[in-house]
């Protein structure tokens, strides 16, 4: 086929553009920006735009598909021009579902969790040399790449996200997927651009339990009294399996998970990451894996990128950088911190990035989520909200909004790094936390730092 990508660039349309050019189909795309890793493995490939922008003249009846990204809007130029031509147009979990419909489909949803549950699973089998199909949201060390569709797998894993498929199909990216074995993890609001509401966000997973195959299985975290509630009450012909938060010790630093066999050390720590362990030790049992071989490979799982990532550490200075930007991401990530080093001072960073976070309504949210923590600044970019059309926030709603008196808010990347690089580094945790860059924060200089002391 000749396929068309708008909106290219994106971690996930990227990857399924090189994936789709690797399986011999003529591939092409475009987008208004381009930034690495998609913009250097695009180049590889030979398929990066040549210029950057949205060309419409490009767009012709010789296109058999165009897969629309979420980052293209619905006045796209050459979204416009392509159903002008009456052209097939799929969003990229609709193409993706089409893809895997012989498949068994496994799908982990959650709004925390499910990329380090994703991440876990493909470490376990790929440990065992069983790597099925997959598409994860964050690079996994036990794999080269986050998307592989090969034709003798009989399962693909898929990272379920609740976000809208495109600007011209409104329906969330899980419910394409209809699995006969998902996972959810947790509910906590988030999105509130396109779920104005807890009860709206919440439907959505309520939609999706439902979208699982009659007599599929649904593993859920019976700890989160919203998915417990929403599971235990739907009556959808499926099987249902709780998980809850296994035993587990700390000695030194070092996270021990106790088992049958014994205790087995970690890499990751944290309550929210041994729970999502135990989702993943279900999901891998129903992939073949038994409880031995699962335990024989933890050890050895350092986590997804980004996903409490120690970046840096010193003899007694250590940094982490975390994908967090919900609240209850924010309080989970901060709390393992704590538990994790409880006789060194935390310093962290939280920046403000998304739709959600940026809105003043719901940063009430936030209320003490840093409280474990001995100092903290949120940084935001002002340009990001006239990006996102969000009214200006002042930095004592802020403050107010988490709780803390004595919170630091910076809306400059040079205000950010006068407070970092002001603290003492000596038995110290920086925690950085974003699902953006900080504003071109100097992290080379803080690696350094960190690694000195």
């Amino acid at each position: 086929m000749r396929i068309h990508f708008i909106a290219v660039g994106g971690s996930a349309m990227h990857s399924l553009a090189l994936e789709m050019k690797n399986h011999g189909h003529e591939v092409s795309g475009s987008d208004d920006v381009l930034f690495d890793p998609a913009k250097t493995a695009l180049e590889k490939a030979g398929i990066a735009p040549k210029t950057l922008g949205w060309n419409p003249e490009q767009i012709t009846n010789s296109i058999d598909l165009v897969v629309l990204g979420m980052h293209a809007k619905g006045d796209n130029p050459e979204l416009k021009r392509a159903q002008e031509l009456s052209l097939r147009i799929n969003s990229y979990p609709e193409f993706l579902a089409g893809l895997s419909k012989d498949k068994t489909r496994v799908v982990v949803a959650g709004s925390h969790g499910k990329t380090t549950i994703t991440a876990m699973v493909l470490h376990i089998l790929g440990y065992h040399n069983q790597i099925p199909d997959f598409m994860v949201g964050a690079p996994v060390p036990a794999v080269s790449k986050t998307l592989s569709l090969q034709e003798e797998n009989d399962f693909i894993l898929l990272e379920g996200d609740e976000y809208l498929s495109s600007a011209i199909d409104q329906r969330p990216k899980f419910l394409w997927y209809t699995p006969e074995i998902a996972l959810i993890s947790g509910i906590a609001w988030d999105h509130v651009n396109v779920f104005p509401s807890f009860e709206t966000y919440t439907a959505q997973f309520e939609n999706f339990i439902y979208s699982l195959q009659k007599g599929g299985v649904l593993i859920y975290n019976e700890e989160d009294r919203g998915v417990k509630s929403l599971v235990e009450n739907a009556s959808h012909p499926i099987k249902k399996i709780p998980y809850h938060t296994p035993k587990y010790s700390i000695d030194q630093g070092v996270t021990y998970l106790e088992t049958e066999e014994g205790n087995v050390p970690l890499h990751i720590f944290g309550k929210h990451n041994l729970s999502n362990l135990a989702g993943a030790k279900w999901i891998c049992q129903l992939m073949g894996i038994d409880a031995s071989d699962f335990y024989e490979a933890l050890p050895s799982f350092k986590g997804a990128a980004k996903r409490l990532e120690c970046i840096a550490q010193g003899s007694t200075s250590i940094l982490f950088k975390d994908f967090a930007h919900a609240p209850s991401k924010v309080k989970a990530t901060t709390e393992a911190i704590r538990s994790q080093f409880p006789s060194k001072k935390i310093i962290a960073c939280l920046e403000l990035h998304t739709y959600s976070s940026l809105d003043l309504a719901f940063l009430v949210q936030y209320q003490n989520t840093l409280q474990q923590t001995d100092a903290s600044v949120v940084f935001y970019d002002p340009e990001a909200l006239k990006i996102k059309n969000r009214t200006p926030i002042a930095p004592d709603q802020i403050s107010k909004a988490f709780g803390q008196s004595q919170l630091q808010v910076v809306t400059q990347k040079e205000g950010l790094e006068d407070f970092i690089f002001n603290q003492n580094p000596t038995d110290t945790v920086f925690l950085m936390m974003s699902s953006g860059n900080f504003g071109g924060f100097n992290w080379e200089r803080l690696k350094t730092e960190v690694n000195a002391y």
